[in-house]
């Protein structure tokens, strides 16, 4: 099992999205998404990497990724996100629930807070709002693009996403998580994790695979 410590960038003003992600990027090492738990059935795999750190209450987080094919169709908030070209991060901070955050490579956000998959209630579309998403493919919706494409995503959560749990900030919070790739309904279909996931059938809704996440403070 992985184990991660979040480096805390400290911030005394407030900066752009731009900014964060540059200093993110000073300051962190990536970490690469590169499991392929279902490789039989599912053997396609990007190359996807990512960075985190925080500031006590944000968690930056940005993601690399390189891919043959690229779609992005879903535009409403905690729509079906997962069937586009997609980054995940699912935290959880109580050992019971956890928040799935999910991205489409336009940035359209779906955010849940569970105990598992069946079980999930979606964070209100106003405190989603509150997440910084910058994309460099933009944030228009596309229908498939097949070939070789390349591109990133910065994203800033702010400690009001976790609407469940009273987090005055993140400084030495211990946490446990998981970070994926998917695209379900790309031509390539794939199923990437950081942490190894031991089901029979793709499933990212099994905290009893997130590894430790330690917040530095």
């Amino acid at each position: 099992m992985k184990n991660l410590s979040v480096s805390k960038i400290d911030t005394t003003t407030s900066l752009s999205i731009k900014e964060a992600a540059l200093l993110l990027e000073r300051n962190t090492e990536t970490e690469a998404i590169d499991i392929l738990n279902w490789e039989k059935a599912f053997p396609y795999k990007p190359d996807i990497k990512f960075r985190i750190a925080h500031t006590g209450n944000e968690i930056w987080l940005k993601f690399y990724v390189q891919e043959k094919n690229i779609l992005a169709q879903e535009t409403e908030i905690n729509g079906d996100v997962y069937k586009d070209s997609t980054v995940e991060f699912f935290i959880s901070i109580d050992g019971k629930n956890y928040y799935n955050f999910e991205f489409n490579c336009i940035g359209t956000p779906h955010v849940g807070y569970g105990p598992g998959r069946g079980n999930r209630t979606p964070i209100l579309p106003e405190v989603v709002n509150q997440i910084d998403i910058e994309s460099s493919l933009g944030n228009q919706p596309f229908a498939e693009r097949s070939g070789d494409f390349s591109w990133e995503m910065m994203i800033c959560i702010p400690t009001q996403c976790f609407a469940f749990d009273k987090i005055e900030n993140l400084n030495g919070l211990e946490a446990t998580a998981n970070f994926y790739k998917c695209g379900d309904e790309t031509s390539d279909p794939h199923f990437v994790t950081w942490n190894a996931i031991n089901t029979e059938n793709p499933d990212y809704h099994r905290p009893e695979f997130f590894a430790p996440l330690k917040f530095n403070g």
